[in-house]
């Protein structure tokens, strides 16, 4: 079985996707095809958008498999499609007036197309259902993973900081949470979109590579993951593995696997978010999965097809 993988993300950022792609790749152990489109511009995105995804196709794949919603309107090629979440169709409002309109034509197309659909976590499945209509028995649940170097042992970064992570985006709730944080808060991640400006405690690190992001964790008073809108949650299941408190949002996927190891608080309410840092404690070291665990899986989605 050769498999047809499209690693745009990995051209894109090196954030949710592009870790998910990469876990993927080290693991899967089956033949792999890569195809990728050069989408590092605006114009560049659009020609993506609207000439290549719709028609993708890998000459010679048995099985293709786009690791988001982007991918095409039809396929004659078994098609697996992950999704990751689906905030551009809650939440339009978020994003830019390009990807509003283009995702409101081509996911529910793509999900159309797709043989099975990966989710990567029971929440993003009830949202497929509820937003696209897509049947229970063509959808599985896949959680993501964290990568080896997220140990509690290991160096840790020096300060008296409160921690957060992503792309700077309206969904990440910086504002509120950063108004929550006396004190210090270090973001790591990429610049992202819609005007995000940082307060003043705010210290932006920018990207950084995993092993600094490790110290990060095991060095942080805690990690704040108070996001308005989440399909996973991957800073959750690092800072976890790191042994690092969290405080996430009620309500959320995060619960799925954090579970009774973080403190879960009200995202649209400072106070809530106050509260929740100062109440936080030290979740002991606890087993997350592992991207063979997310490679297994994931083969075994292809080989239903196969």
């Amino acid at each position: 079985m050769l498999v047809g993988l499209d690693t745009t993300p990995l051209r894109q950022t090196r954030a949710g996707t592009a870790r998910y792609l990469r876990g993927l790749l080290a693991h899967l152990e089956v033949p792999v095809k890569e195809t990728s489109f050069p989408a590092t511009s605006r114009l560049r995105t659009l020609a993506a958008d609207t000439l290549w995804y719709p028609r993708l196709k890998v000459g010679g794949a048995d099985l293709l498999h786009c690791p988001t919603f982007r991918g095409p309107f039809s396929s004659e090629t078994p098609l697996v499609v992950t999704v990751h979440d689906l905030a551009v169709l809650r939440h339009p409002e978020w994003f830019n007036s390009w990807t509003r309109r283009y995702s409101r034509v081509a996911v529910p197309r793509v999900v159309r197309a797709a043989d099975r659909v990966i989710a990567v976590s029971e929440f993003t499945k009830g949202e497929l259902r509820n937003l696209l209509g897509v049947p229970e028995a063509k959808i599985r649940v896949v959680p993501n993973a964290v990568e080896d170097v997220f140990t509690p042992e290991g160096p840790k970064a020096d300060g008296d900081y409160v921690l957060a992570v992503g792309t700077l985006e309206p969904r990440k709730n910086l504002a509120r949470i950063a108004a929550a944080v006396e004190g210090e808060l270090r973001v790591a991640g990429a610049r992202g979109w819609g005007n995000v400006e940082p307060p003043a405690n705010l210290t932006r690190l920018g990207e950084v590579d995993d092993e600094e992001l490790a110290r990060l964790y095991r060095g942080a008073h805690c990690l704040v993951y108070a996001s308005l809108y989440e399909g996973f949650g991957i800073p959750v299941a690092e800072a976890l593995a790191c042994g690092c408190p969290v405080v996430t949002s009620r309500d959320s996927p995060m619960a799925e696997f954090a579970g009774g190891d973080a403190t879960y608080v009200d995202p649209t309410d400072i106070a809530s978010i106050r509260e929740g840092i100062a109440h936080a404690v030290a979740a002991p070291p606890r087993r997350v999965s592992s991207w063979v665990e997310v490679a297994r899986a994931t083969r075994e989605v292809y080989e239903e097809l196969a």
